[in-house]
């Protein structure tokens, strides 16, 4: 098991100012223990600030929520960055990033699985749905680039999303196929569509 700080810091890169641990703690608790964990005491213990200092970034919990989804679409403008940008192409980069066991280098996985558990029916939830709404539009935009058919681009995309799934449950992989065949099967895919 991780220790406190290693979970803590598990989102950022470094310390971090103590806006970023209180929003490293908040994903953390709502990962690990769900909404119902994720308190405001229970966030300034585990990003060890005070509950003024807690509140002086985030005054209420609706703030804190609202923290978290502007991390999600920063992370979310990042990453797509990063998918343009990958030299193996934003195919490779999407399926390769949805795998199990592997995350956004951007920060993404983790705000995106934090931010999935607050998605339910209050105002907080549609406010997150919209959120994650616009990572998939963010994802899909950027796989439009390389495949210029919108109903192919959806289709990685779906891929991409099935093989996360299997990272948010932690089922293995079924099928027997490793992830280079699958980025290989859909490239030649692609090829026969050009």
């Amino acid at each position: 098991m991780a220790s406190h700080s290693e979970r803590r810091n598990a989102g950022t890169r470094g310390a971090g100012s103590a806006r970023d641990r209180v929003l490293d703690a908040y994903e953390t608790l709502l990962i690990e223990q769900g909404p119902g964990g994720a308190t405001l005491d229970a966030v300034a213990a585990e990003a060890e600030v005070s509950k003024g200092g807690l509140l002086y970034h985030f005054n209420s919990k609706e703030s804190l929520v609202g923290g978290l989804l502007d991390r999600l679409r920063e992370r979310s403008a990042r990453d797509a960055e990063l998918m343009r940008s990958d030299p193996a192409g934003t195919v490779a980069y999407y399926l390769r990033t949805s795998m199990p066991g592997t995350e956004s280098p951007a920060g993404l996985t983790r705000t995106y699985l934090a931010t999935l558990r607050i998605a339910d029916g209050t105002t907080s939830g549609e406010a997150a749905r919209s959120a994650l709404a616009g990572v998939d539009a963010d994802g899909l935009a950027a796989l439009g680039e390389e495949i210029h058919d919108p109903v192919v681009a959806w289709l990685v995309q779906l891929v991409g999303d099935g093989l996360y799934l299997r990272t948010l449950t932690g089922a293995p992989l079924t099928g027997g196929v490793s992830t280079d065949e699958l980025l290989d099967t859909l490239r030649e895919l692609l090829a026969a569509r050009s």
